[in-house]
């Protein structure tokens, strides 16, 4: 008896190829669309309606059936609610890692189980290696595509039974079997921006659910030196869009002091008020049900297309851990992830809650003269 997959599809050209094949692996496949986000643009068009209809022409295609499932309510519950909280607090949230946990390897998980397949495939660049009662996540073979970062927070027993079709191919691999089967999403491009949101004017967009206060730019010596329109809209590092100009080098994003409503900034994409040899990060999830010892030493990542830092986890208290870097790491960002690797095997990770004394206060310099290996 053939077994039955269920392939979360979204239109695009990654999805369509792991649906092709598994169908040509052997598979009875169904093609699973989720309406995640209800909402027309400025012209009156539904993207997820274009996407669908997307979906529907490629399972006409190669034949297999197709479905649309409404999961609004939930993604707004279990994903976008929290995203706007983090918002609210001055954080950097990334919604993408929290929907890959609850939306689309739990929800959409269990609705096909519902409909008695044996698995849940998806056209991310990642894979598994099923070991008896243990399941490795494995990066993609494709390093510029690699999505391991994003699923290190899904469990162990939805990994065991995810199937990722294109995980050991390169992007222009999965476009070419598109092109060579007559797909029409071959050419289409990969969606970009906030997780089934997109990619839009971010402060035009929250401006509708969050009210912001402006406040100030500060330097590090606490001098005035101009107005933000609120502490959401930036994050540690950034440097497009803070309207401030004049002489000299360029201005980034340093720290923020929420309290006081002021985001930090100062002059030097090398400014040593960016860097920090230590953080610590809360709720801690590993893959694995193996629990390291500490000190543990392993390789990680603080932002997605990072290359992976040498770091020691000096600490493990229940869900929190204290890490430090054999390198200072530049833009060590409160509420991002940090993702922990042993080679190519994806341990698990944990959220930063705040990173460790900075090289500006520890009086230290740090003038990079390269920072390709810090992503």
């Amino acid at each position: 008896m053939k077994k039955t997959v269920v392939v979360g599809m979204s239109g695009g050209v990654d999805s369509s190829v792991a649906a092709l094949l598994l169908k040509e692996q052997g598979y009875h496949v169904i093609g699973m669309f989720m309406k995640n986000w209800d909402e027309t643009d400025a012209h009156g068009v539904c993207p997820a309606a274009q996407d669908f209809e997307d979906v529907a022409r490629i399972c006409d295609k190669i034949s297999i059936p197709y479905y649309s499932v409404n999961f609004v309510q939930e993604y707004w519950d279990h994903v976008f609610t929290h995203f706007l909280e983090e918002l609210k607090q001055g954080h950097t949230p990334n919604p993408d890692i929290l929907c890959n946990r609850e939306i689309k390897f739990k929800v959409l998980l269990d609705k096909a189980l519902q409909m008695g397949a044996q698995f849940l495939a998806t056209g991310h660049y990642c894979q598994n290696e099923h070991l008896g009662y243990q399941t490795n996540l494995l990066k993609g073979t494709d390093p510029g595509k690699d999505q391991s970062y994003f699923l290190y927070a899904i469990s162990q027993n939805a990994l065991q039974q995810a199937l990722f079709p294109i995980g050991g191919m390169h992007k222009k691999e999965v476009r070419e079997i598109a092109r060579k089967h007559g797909l029409h999403t071959a050419e289409k491009k990969d969606s970009t921006g906030i997780c089934f949101i997109g990619k839009r004017d971010f402060k035009q967009f929250l401006v509708n659910y969050l009210p912001f206060q402006k406040g100030n730019f500060e330097n590090v010596k606490g001098e005035v030196i101009g107005q933000h329109d609120g502490v959401a809209y930036y994050t540690i590092g950034q440097r497009k869009g803070l309207g401030i100009g004049g002489a000299g080098e360029a201005w980034f994003v340093v720290g923020k002091d929420i309290g006081r409503n002021v985001v930090i900034i100062d002059q030097g994409a090398n400014h040593p008020a960016l860097f920090s040899s230590t953080l610590s990060a809360t709720e801690l999830h590993w893959l694995s049900s193996e629990k390291p010892q500490t000190p543990f030493y392993c390789k990680a990542k603080i932002r997605y297309r990072q290359v992976d830092q040498e770091c020691c986890i000096e600490k493990i208290d229940g869900d929190r851990i204290e890490v430090s870097f054999t390198i200072p790491q530049r833009a060590i960002t409160p509420r991002q992830s940090i993702v922990f690797y042993d080679q190519e095997i994806c341990l698990g990770g944990a959220l930063i809650e705040k990173s460790g004394p900075t090289l500006h206060e520890l009086g230290l310099d740090f003038p990079l003269q390269n920072q390709s290996t810090l992503g």
